[in-house]
């Protein structure tokens, strides 16, 4: 099964993230909004109630091809028939999973170190959830925030898959990602041959007013039809090219003669004074 892990939504039902809303409510419109994976997470319900929504949720998923994935519950991944499984670093390991669930099922881990996506690519994943990127409130057991810097090693030296590992297994950043900075955490965590394939979310749709909204505007910027300064690193001015500029800037600004508004402070006074003199 081919899969789109563009956007990927998480599912959290705690009033402090979903408020009053449903949450069956809350990912149809996310679906609707362009959400293209969904995992149903809950730590404190019982399992006939999990499965009870795991199947509603599968109702609402299943016309629009979006896979729905079961965190750590292999046992309500069978009962609702279920796409799969996402496994945390203390929970079943992914070889079992496999030999309960079948080579059709998805299986993915979360990772935030490098020996972590190494033994989780070794052991069949089929995707690696990494993070936390930045810190979040909406999973406390977090074992490490990684930040970029974190995500961009671990995408940059895991391993391929395939008899010849030339098969890069997908990826998904996890962890306050919103709106404000999915592009800086795309573009920046880029390695020479490694990219995300898509972002992981929770409270940026699930707490959101507009659940559409919100995932149409993060489609946008996960698919990159919205611009963003940092999304062309190559095309930022170095320090010496734009230092070669300024007596031309300065000349054009003497011939062309704008009314100019200098704001400065005592700091650099003197030396805006002059700079607006030499204009």
């Amino acid at each position: 099964m081919a899969v789109d892990y563009g956007l990927y939504l998480v599912t959290d039902s705690t009033p402090a993230i979903l408020g009053e809303k449903t949450l069956l409510d809350v990912v149809e419109a996310a679906v609707r909004g362009g959400v293209t994976v969904v995992q149903y997470r809950d730590k404190h319900r019982d399992a006939a109630d999990m499965i009870a929504t795991a199947k509603d949720l599968l109702k609402i998923c299943q016309p629009h091809n979006v896979p729905l994935i079961i965190n750590d519950r292999v046992d309500v991944v069978l009962a609702a028939n279920a796409q799969g499984v996402h496994l945390g670093q203390t929970d079943m390991s992914p070889v079992v999973a496999r030999r309960i669930l079948g080579e059709s099922a998805i299986v993915g881990v979360t990772v935030s170190s490098l020996s972590q996506a190494v033994t989780a690519v070794e052991d069949g994943a089929d995707y690696l959830g990494i993070g936390t990127v930045y810190a979040t409130p909406t999973k406390r057991d977090t074992s490490a925030v990684i930040g970029i810097a974190g995500l961009k090693q671990i995408l940059a030296r895991t391993p391929k898959r395939g008899r010849q590992q030339e098969e890069a297994i997908p990826t998904v950043a996890i962890g306050g990602i919103n709106a404000g900075n999915v592009r800086c955490v795309i573009v920046k965590s880029r390695a020479a041959d490694a990219t995300l394939n898509g972002v992981a979310v929770v409270s940026a749709i699930i707490s959101a007013a507009d659940a559409k909204s919100s995932a149409q505007q993060l489609s946008r910027l996960v698919n990159g039809s919205i611009y963003h300064a940092t999304d062309k690193p190559d095309q930022i001015m170095e320090v010496e090219r734009l230092i070669g500029q300024v007596d031309g800037i300065i000349r054009e600004l003497g011939n062309r003669q704008p009314l100019c508004h200098n704001m400065t402070n005592l700091v650099v006074q003197n030396f805006a004074a002059n700079v607006a003199l030499a204009m």
